[in-house]
């Protein structure tokens, strides 16, 4: 096989590699800035308008931190407080991936 095919064939990979790595980091964010970033902000702390108006905790939050994974999806599906419940506008993969994304700001 030629440099050039090979050089191509690799080039084709890593492209595609870079891709599904892409899109698989994204799914939970796209969530997130669609249904979450109003309230809870774009870095988890909740300094919105809206997040300081319903007094919502920051990722930051030792009560936040301290939540388990399934407790937060929980939250997202069946609502907390004043967070209305998505369990029917979001499918189980959407509140998993958005929660997994929110954890990022928990740490």
């Amino acid at each position: 096989m030629g440099r050039k095919i090979r050089f191509q064939l690799a080039l084709g990979l890593a492209i595609t590699l870079l891709g599904v790595a892409a899109q698989a980091q994204s799914a939970g964010e796209a969530v997130y800035k669609t249904k979450c970033l109003n309230c809870h902000g774009a870095n988890g702390l909740a300094e919105t308008a809206m997040g300081k108006a319903l007094k919502v905790k920051p990722a930051t939050d030792p009560a936040v931190k301290k939540m388990t994974e399934a407790q937060m999806i929980d939250a997202v599906r069946n609502g907390m407080g004043k967070m209305q419940p998505y369990k029917n506008s979001l499918s189980e993969a959407q509140i998993k991936d958005s929660t997994d994304f929110f954890r990022t700001f928990c740490k």
